[in-house]
């Protein structure tokens, strides 16, 4: 996954509070014992409440009795080490965080932090990158490049490039700077060097289009989101718009404009766009927003996107 520079010193800067709080709490002069048992019980108490958990719940998760915990809470019990890892457990919190002081942190942080304990950690990379994506201090330079994706027939073009116009800023298709780049239509590209190679030269013209524009609308290939690594590069750049249609509509589209290879040599043409389209559906959806076209005038769908995207990037 890919992170710019001042986002990895955002992260490192966290990272490195954190640590600094950690460290400070084993620097903190020792407290008398009877003081410290009964910080240890209100901790208990106030992260059982929190967490809307009766005393005799976490004593059956914890296996501790009911009659200890009772003890640990009112501050009379002496717990062993081993015991207070079960409830820590039981809790859904570190060792560390049970002897933390008691911080009054804002009800919306509160909501957050249950949030990502309830998260699978399979899901956690993708959150650290939405945030790092939409909070990081590139945030404003990334929202000026507007990137369209979305499969063909989509209406990228028509709607990016009145964008474009509007704002007064460039329109670029990826498709038209590589073929310009490397001096061959993509169909050649392909015959030459594969899909690989071909993933590999549009990663390279993207980083070069994105380097020389710091304002732009950008039309993208709509098998960009298979690579990950480009469509990552490109979600951190660009404020991205991913444009929607009914399948029927894409192939509509494309034959439209003249274009019959869509159907040529495939019985079962629909039937594969159909599962092309479900399975690059949950990479579009990491877009920053969406446009349905479908059933809608480009007049129309144009209205749509300048409306949405006025609110959004306010």
């Amino acid at each position: 996954m890919y992170y710019n520079a001042h986002s990895i010193c955002g992260l490192m800067s966290i990272l490195a509070n954190t640590s600094s709080k950690v460290a400070s709490l084993h620097r903190a002069t020792p407290i008398p014992d009877g003081d410290f048992l009964l910080f240890l019980g209100k901790r208990v108490r106030q992260l059982r409440s929190l967490r809307g958990m009766t005393r005799k719940t976490v004593a059956r998760e914890s296996h501790v009795s009911e009659r200890h915990l009772a003890q640990l809470e009112a501050g009379e019990g002496n717990v062993s080490i081993v015991l207070l890892r079960r409830i820590a457990a039981a809790l859904n919190v570190s060792l560390v965080e049970l002897f933390a002081p008691e911080v009054e942190e804002p009800a919306e942080k509160q909501m957050i932090q249950r949030f990502l304990e309830r998260l699978p950690n399979h899901r956690l990379e993708d959150v650290v990158f939405r945030l790092m994506r939409d909070f990081s201090p590139g945030e404003k330079v990334r929202r000026k490049r507007i990137a369209m994706i979305g499969l063909r027939g989509a209406g990228k073009s028509t709607l990016g490039s009145k964008l474009a116009f509007e704002m007064g800023v460039p329109f670029i298709e990826l498709d038209g700077e590589i073929e310009k780049d490397t001096g061959m239509p993509l169909a050649e590209i392909f015959a030459l060097y594969g899909q690989s190679g071909y993933r590999a030269i549009e990663k390279r013209t993207l980083e070069k289009v994105l380097s020389g524009n710091e304002r732009a609308v950008l039309s993208v290939g709509g098998g960009v989101v298979s690579e990950k690594e480009t469509f990552d590069y490109l979600l951190a750049h660009c404020y991205a718009v991913w444009i929607k249609a009914q399948p029927e509509e894409y192939m509509q589209r494309v034959m439209a404009q003249g274009d019959f290879r869509a159907m040529a040599g495939s019985d079962h043409a629909m039937e594969d766009l159909r599962r092309i389209l479900e399975a690059r559906e949950p990479l579009y959806r990491q877009a920053d927003m969406m446009l349905d076209t479908s059933g809608i005038s480009a007049e129309e769908s144009y209205s749509r996107l300048k409306t949405t995207l006025h609110a959004n990037l306010q």
